[in-house]
């Protein structure tokens, strides 16, 4: 239950977070539909990468 509630909360503040990248500037122009696929898996990625952190941070302090 808490890793659910950890990965709703971890989701929530990456999308907060990567709504500040502006990523027009970094891709090529005409290439929309690889850039949203490239921000996704970016996103989906990070989500994975600090609810893991968190949670054996957590484990290892015996919070959880």
């Amino acid at each position: 239950m808490a890793k659910f509630f950890l990965y709703i909360v971890v989701t929530i503040l990456v999308i907060w977070s990567m709504e500040s990248v502006n990523i027009n500037q970094i891709f090529k122009k005409n290439r929309l539909y690889q850039a949203r696929v490239f921000y996704f898996f970016l996103g989906i990625s990070l989500i994975y990468l600090v609810t893991n952190f968190l949670l054996d941070l957590f484990t290892s302090i015996k919070l959880f």
